[in-house]
């Protein structure tokens, strides 16, 4: 045999089993990267990602974020602003045609409407793009003129990035995880009409469009009930079973988990054969797109969390968001950029972690706050510093909902916060109807954040979170609104994109 053909054969032999597609989209995701890195050198452009899992706050946040950038607003913590050298920020068209456009009119005029009202929440991906004119501090920059920086904001919920570890397990490995967690003590109510119908089915049975139907609703319903407010459960994939956006519907959507120790022997036409070709159609057609399209391309990210939310749902609620955000840290290719990776692999070099609606809690508490989140979010912080990014953590309210004051109780000062609670919401057997505003003395987080993760009581009795609406808007004398207030929204711009303005 000669030597050529012994080169060929070896080849081959390395490629066997591996697809082509690998090799096409890395090819592909490399030319896009050179493209985008020549691009960036003529029109300085920050691809920013906004996530968090629903009702985080993303809406709000990117809302807010733009509305006190168009407007000018002072942002003590925002260097380019607090030096005078941000001149201007202005919307401009949607870059990419294929992606809709971040409604931020609509969800302005929601924030501004009387009575205002919190916006719709991320239900699918969307874009804006933010243009910035600021002057360098560098003095040789500063003789050519106004420099422009690009920020393509990017909205996606974060339920989709639960679904980037599915890429890496079967079917099989996917159901046995999925049956085992809804069987835990914390989903079994949640799960009980779901478990039930699936210990009725047959695996190996002929495939029925209507049972796998029956079979994904039931498991659909589950989710989000193990998500409510009442479970506040966070490790729900797959994510657009939660999140559909467009494939609401679909196929591809259609499926469930099933459990056999036989699936090897069950034939093309068995009901598991259809629910495991759904589960690689959603793999290879939902979520490979999204990591290649949209996920891959980001340069700076900020996960929202609502940390209280878990908080309320007690300890169990807190190890699930904690395992969830871990989840979704460990998602983000991460670190310090090269030339090399600029041209090839781009990585996000900054993350803020912030935990949201800091509003609903006195000042006192907000640094305790961070400290919780830091304890829950400390292992994918520390790969991700590894690998040479900075993470910034912050307690957060993009729209600040409530003033703070003073009440009275046995003859006792307590820090209270003061707002509108929305309808239905509750503190033990009060409930409130969103018309009258109450100061409510939420607690003091523990000094502790070990404790918070395991539960506990304050000594003045249970810590309860309620959702309040936003603050009236102010109009002003020009026209238009004046920026709402805020938490430390100037410390996360800053953190985002302030090494872009210098």
């Amino acid at each position: 045999m000669s030597g050529g053909a012994r080169t060929r054969r070896r080849t081959k032999g390395l490629l066997r089993g591996v697809p082509i597609s690998t090799y096409t989209d890395s090819i592909g995701d490399a030319f896009r990267s050179l493209g985008e890195y020549a691009s960036d050198l003529v029109a300085p452009t920050v691809r920013l990602g906004v996530t968090g899992l629903a009702r985080s706050g993303k809406t709000v946040f990117i809302t807010a974020l733009v509305h006190n950038l168009i407007a000018a607003a002072r942002l003590p913590f925002f260097d380019a602003a607090a030096e005078g050298r941000l001149a201007r920020a202005y919307l401009e068209p949607q870059p990419d045609d294929v992606v809709p456009r971040f409604d931020y009119e609509a969800h302005l005029a929601d924030l501004t409407a009387s009575p205002p009202c919190w916006p719709e929440s991320t239900r699918r991906i969307s874009q804006l793009r933010l243009t910035l004119e600021y002057a360098s501090r560098k003095f040789w920059k500063r003789q050519l003129g106004r420099e422009r920086l690009y920020i393509d904001i990017v909205d996606y919920p974060g339920e989709w990035l639960l679904d980037l570890p599915l890429l890496s397990i079967d079917y099989a490995a996917w159901s046995r995880t999925a049956v085992e967690q809804a069987g835990a003590s914390e989903r079994k109510k949640a799960s009980k009409e779901w478990r039930k119908a699936l210990a009725e089915v047959d695996p190996a049975g002929p495939a029925d469009e209507a049972l796998a139907g029956k079979l994904s609703n039931l498991f659909k319903a589950y989710l989000i009930e193990a998500r409510s407010d009442q479970h506040a459960l966070s490790t729900l994939p797959p994510g657009r079973f939660l999140m559909p956006g467009e494939l609401e519907g679909s196929p591809a959507l259609t499926f469930a988990p099933l459990t056999s120790d036989e699936a090897a022997s069950f034939s093309r036409g068995s009901l598991w054969r259809l629910m495991e070709r759904r589960f690689e159609a959603y793999k290879t057609h939902v979520v490979r797109p999204f990591f290649r399209d949209h996920f891959a391309r980001l340069d700076r990210q900020i996960v929202l969390i609502d940390v209280l939310a878990a908080l309320n749902g007690g300890a169990e609620a807190v190890s699930d968001l904690e395992r969830a955000m871990t989840e979704i840290l460990e998602c983000f290719r991460t670190g310090a950029n090269s030339l090399w990776s600029s041209l090839f692999a781009p990585r996000i070099d900054r993350i803020v972690l912030a935990a949201t609606k800091a509003d609903h809690l006195h000042h006192e508490s907000h640094d305790r706050l961070e400290a919780i989140l830091a304890r829950l979010t400390g292992r994918a912080m520390a790969r991700a510093e590894f690998a040479g990014a900075e993470v910034k953590v912050l307690a957060l309210a993009a729209v600040r909902a409530t003033r703070e004051g003073v009440a009275r109780r046995n003859g006792e000062k307590l820090p209270c916060i003061v707002g509108y609670p929305l309808p239905g919401e509750t503190i033990g057997k009060r409930t409130f109807d969103g018309n009258e505003e109450f100061a409510i003395f939420p607690g003091d987080l523990p000094k502790d954040p070990a404790l918070a993760l395991k539960g506990w009581q304050t000594e003045h009795g249970e810590m309860r979170f309620v959702r309040f609406r936003p603050p009236n808007p102010v109009p002003l004398p020009s026209g238009g609104f004046a920026p709402f207030p805020n938490i430390r929204l100037d410390r996360a711009i800053q953190a985002l994109i302030g090494d872009r303005l210098a």
